[in-house]
């Protein structure tokens, strides 16, 4: 999931250097949303981690 937060911040940010405000908005959006779900899932797996234990 790193991989993909990485590869849509290079889009926005290529997006961003050549004008197009909206790819560029749109991408870092995602780029979001997607480190959003990893957190969540990082603190999900870790919870249970430490409830098996």
């Amino acid at each position: 999931m790193i991989r993909w937060i990485i590869i849509f911040l290079v889009i926005a940010i290529i997006a961003a250097l050549f004008g197009f405000g909206g790819i560029a908005d749109g991408a870092t959006d995602i780029a979001r949303i997607i480190f959003y779900i990893f957190i969540v899932l990082l603190v999900i797996s870790l919870l249970s981690r430490l409830l098996k234990r």
